[in-house]
Parts: C-alpha cells; sequence; structure tokens
C-alpha cells in the first residue's frame, strides 16, 4: 500500500518542493524515514505515532517505509511531520482522498495538535510557484503565509482539523492578509527632535540616510552618538513591499517572527553587542541561519564601540558590505542571504574618549589615538562614505527648552531625494547613491567648473584616493539631491569633504 503527498522544503532562503512517499509492506515491524533526514525529521516517527494513536487513527504494525524525495536534498527540522502523518492514513487506506493539489507544513505534538513553525512565507511563497492551489500551515504561522497571492493557505490547530477539511465535514476559511493598524510609526520611535544641538552631526545623518551611506560617528563619552544612530530609522524611507516580503523571508528563516505577526513594515534596526562572533555577524551554524547583518537588511546595522569588536567580526563584513549578499557555504550546501544595510558605526577617539575634548584632557600616551584607530580594518574604513565628528553639548544648548527639528520633517526631505536617486537610477542596478558603481558615478554625477577645481584642491592637499574621490563626488550627489540641484556645486563638494574627519588626518597626534 502507497501514498504521496506534497510539501515543501527550505535549505537558508532556497525552497524545494517535496515528495513525501509512504509505503506499508509485510515483514518485521519497522519505522524508517529515508531522503537525507536529519535528527529532527528521524524524530517524527515517534511523534506521528503517538499523534496517530491519540487522534483515534490506528497506527500499521508493518513494515513502513517514508522516502522524503528528492533523496539528494537534506532535509531539516520538524516541517513534515504533518505530511508523514497525512501520507500514512493514505497508504493505510484510513483515508481515501485525493490530495495532488494540497502541500502540508506542521511540527505534530503528540495529542495531534500543529506546532508553529519557521520560514513558513518562503515556503508558501515557493509552493505557489510549483503550482500548489492549498497548503495547511500551523495556525500561528497563518499570517505570514497569508500575504501570498495565487494560493490558499488553511490555518490548522490539529490534524483533525485537517482531515475534515479535507472529507468536507467542517471546510477551514483560507487565511487573509489582515491590513496593518492605521498607526503613525513616527510616534512610536524616538525623534531626533529631543537631541539638543548636535545641528552638524544631524544634517551629516540626514545625508546619509538620503543616499544610503555608511557613516562613522566619532566623538567623546556623552556626547551622543548611539543617541543620534538610534533615531536613524525614524527618517529613513517607508518599505516598499518588496521590501517588506524580503526581510519576512528572513526573519521567518531565523524564527524572529513573532506569534501571528505579519509582513515587517519597519526597518530594522540591529545594534549587535561588541563582543558579537564573527558567525553571530554573518550568519552559520550546522544548518546555516542569517546573522544580524542579514537580519538588518532594508535597515540599519549599528556597531557601537567599533574598535572593541574582534578583527575576525570585522573582517567578516568587508565582502557582504561591497556585494549586499553573504554566502554561507557548509558541507550540505551553501546558503546565500541578502544583506543590502546602512551600516552606522561609532567610536570614541581614543582609548580614554577624550582625545581632542575642549574641557577635559586625554590622559593616553602620544600616539594612542592613532592605534586605537588601526583596530578597526583599513578595508572596513573604505566602505564608509561619511565619518564625522560629534563635539559635547555645552549647558546653554543642552538647557534650551526649545524643540529642534522633527524627524517627520527630515523624513520628507530624504525621500524627496530618494525619489529623485530612483528616477535617475531606474534602468541600473543601483537603487540609491551609495549603490553606484564607477562607470555610473561618472555618468550621474556631473559638477560645475569651481566645484571640479575644489575637489581636485582637496585630492591634492589632503592626499585623498581614488576611492576616497569617488566617495566623495557620491555624497556630493546626494547633497546636491536635497538641494534638488542637477548639478554638484562648489558648495555640495565643500559640504562632502567636511564628511571626511579621517582624511583630514584628524588623528595626528
Amino acid at each position: 500500500m502507497f501514498g504521496k503527498v506534497n510539501s515543501v522544503g527550505i535549505y537558508g532562503l532556497d525552497v524545494f518542493d517535496i515528495k513525501v512517499e509512504a509505503d506499508i509492506s509485510s515483514g518485521l515491524p519497522r519505522f524508517d524515514i529515508v531522503g537525507l533526514p536529519d535528527s529532527a525529521v528521524s524524530e517524527s516517527r515517534e511523534r506521528v505515532r503517538s499523534a496517530m494513536k491519540n487522534t483515534g487513527f490506528e497506527f500499521p504494525v508493518s513494515r513502513i517505509t517514508v522516502n522524503l524525495a528528492p533523496a539528494d536534498r537534506r532535509k531539516e527540522g520538524p516541517i513534515y511531520d504533518l505530511a508523514i502523518m497525512i501520507a500514512l492514513l493514505q497508504s493505510s487506506e484510513q483515508i481515501n482522498i485525493k490530495l495532488d493539489d494540497f502541500a502540508f507544513l506542521g511540527e505534530l505534538s503528540l495529542d495531534g495538535k500543529i506546532r508553529r513553525i519557521n520560514g513558513v512565507l518562503p515556503m508558501v511563497i515557493g509552493a505557489m510557484q510549483s503550482g500548489i492551489k492549498g497548503i495547511f500551515v500551523p495556525a500561528d504561522n497563518a499570517n505570514e503565509g497569508a500575504v501570498v497571492d495565487g494560493i490558499d493557505v488553511y490555518p490548522a490547530e490539529s490534524v483533525l482539523q485537517v482531515l475534515d477539511h479535507l472529507k468536507g465535514i467542517a471546510k477551514i476559511a483560507p487565511a487573509r492578509a489582515q491590513a496593518n493598524e492605521e498607526i503613525d510609526e513616527l510616534d512610536y520611535m524616538p525623534d531626533f527632535s529631543d537631541v539638543k544641538g548636535q545641528f552638524e552631526a544631524k544634517r551629516a545623518l540626514e545625508v546619509a540616510v538620503a543616499g544610503g551611506h555608511n557613516c562613522l560617528l566619532i566623538g567623546a563619552p556623552g556626547t551622543g552618538k548611539s543617541m543620534l544612530a538610534k533615531r536613524i530609522p525614524s527618517i529613513m524611507p517607508s518599505m516598499t513591499f518588496e521590501e517588506s516580503l524580503e526581510t519576512t523571508k528572513i526573519y521567518s528563516v531565523a524564527g524572529e517572527l513573532k506569534k501571528q505577526s505579519r509582513l515587517i513594515t519597519k526597518r530594522p534596526f540591529r545594534s549587535p553587542h561588541h563582543t558579537v562572533s564573527a558567525v553571530g555577524l554573518s550568519g552559520g551554524g550546522v544548518i546555516p541561519k542569517p546573522g544580524e547583518l542579514s537580519l538588518s537588511h532594508n535597515g540599519v546595522l549599528f556597531l557601537d564601540e567599533l574598535p572593541e569588536f574582534s578583527r575576525q567580526s570585522m573582517e567578516i563584513m568587508r565582502q557582504p558590505l561591497e556585494d549586499g549578499v553573504i554566502s554561507i557555504s557548509r558541507v550540505s550546501g551553501t546558503s546565500v542571504y541578502p544583506c543590502s544595510v546602512m551600516l552606522v558605526c561609532a567610536m570614541n577617539p581614543c582609548p580614554c574618549g577624550y582625545f581632542g575634548h575642549p574641557t577635559r584632557e586625554c590622559t593616553c600616551r602620544p600616539g594612542a589615538a592613532q592605534k586605537y584607530l588601526s583596530k578597526v580594518s583599513g578595508p572596513l574604513l573604505d566602505r564608509i562614505d561619511i565619518h564625522i565628528e560629534v563635539p559635547p553639548v555645552d549647558f546653554e544648548k543642552l538647557s534650551d527648552e526649545h524643540k529642534g527639528e522633527s524627524s517627520a520633517e527630515i523624513r520628507k526631505r530624504v525621500e524627496a531625494a530618494r525619489k529623485i536617486q530612483q528616477e535617475r537610477l531606474r534602468n541600473t542596478s543601483a537603487n540609491c547613491n551609495a549603490q553606484m558603481s564607477p562607470s555610473m558615478t561618472r555618468d550621474f554625477c556631473r559638477t560645475s567648473d569651481g566645484a571640479m577645481k575644489l575637489l581636485q584642491t582637496a585630492f591634492d592637499k589632503l592626499g585623498l584616493s581614488a576611492r576616497a574621490y569617488d566617495k566623495i563626488l557620491r555624497v556630493a550627489r546626494t547633497i546636491a539631491d536635497l538641494d534638488n540641484s542637477e548639478i554638484i556645486e562648489a558648495t555640495h563638494i565643500a559640504e562632502a569633504i567636511q564628511y571626511r574627519s579621517l582624511d583630514r588626518k584628524f588623528w595626528s597626534k
């Protein structure tokens, strides 16, 4: 006796079709699962056995073989429990239902209830693309799967509920994507109006967000570096549906989605501690999972106290920041996760933190500031477009009760600048100025004669590299977009040069 049902497998973000085949034959009682299962899949035998007994079905006392095809792909996790039980019920002739149009996902409890699993959203998308008409998922995962059009997503609480639907006894209503509550997210985010002083730093962050530029905040302890960084999401452009879907897929695979959650519509802000491992940043493990880089996709990755991160952790970010994707290779395969992030870093100017402070004396040895900076990988610094000094705030500004410009006002200018960039770059692979290639920089960064003369002077006096030359042009292009100027003027170049603190030899001591 033979049964076969559809399911879906996942490795990283790579989704593939699974056929769960069950065969019952004569011989000594035995239950084998084949098709490269990991230990969690192999343990399905005991969960399925108990679930069948406790829901009133008869477990076959025969030789049972379950095959998860294709047999050359590694199968991981408890996601196949429901499909295995349905296939066994079919092969033991306890049900006789046509199941070709359905797929089944879910972990079984011993009493036949269906538990929440990870990775439902990408698997539902994969099932829809394979022509599956309906898919049964745990009820707790239904909201994330319901955002996919073209397939019916059935929220299932138990095996009995699934079977009642298939038999036509009690139909399960397909889950429908719920509209997000009409809430202004800015009302629940830290706002730039709370920041006293720091007008130059706030302007630099506005430029950084408008062009998607990586930035580094340098200043003494207590000057507000972390406070400024945490307010960056409040001025970032709203996420598109495609960005929300891609980000939600990553969080679904990582198991980071909350119960009954829907699409992620708020840009991620991840701030790992400096003790985070290289694997924690990049992702990995025996079963590759997304790391902080991928969990920050379409959002902000904030690294506070940058020199305190391990050298390996900093080095591992170099290529992903350049490419926007990260590949994790293991014996069982390679997982590729997107990681298009805005990197924001903060650091003290020296070990004691007071080098260059107007009122407090630096207690470090001569050359300590340069040595402290050398902890940061040079190639990583090369990938940071803007480095800005964050000076101490004086008493007069701190005690001023007048509120500064709100995040909502800054966000309007940022979104206007992004629209200009999207129109300019619509036929390219870039989405913002920071992602422009050298050839795009030459094509789109047209300068006035005065601007080019100023850039030449800065290039000669500061000894800029070719990479720094390109970065200044891209930042100046963003400043010009904020001014709604087609041509980069000398004032735009001058401001962009001011955002190169390290090139201006701030670290000499």
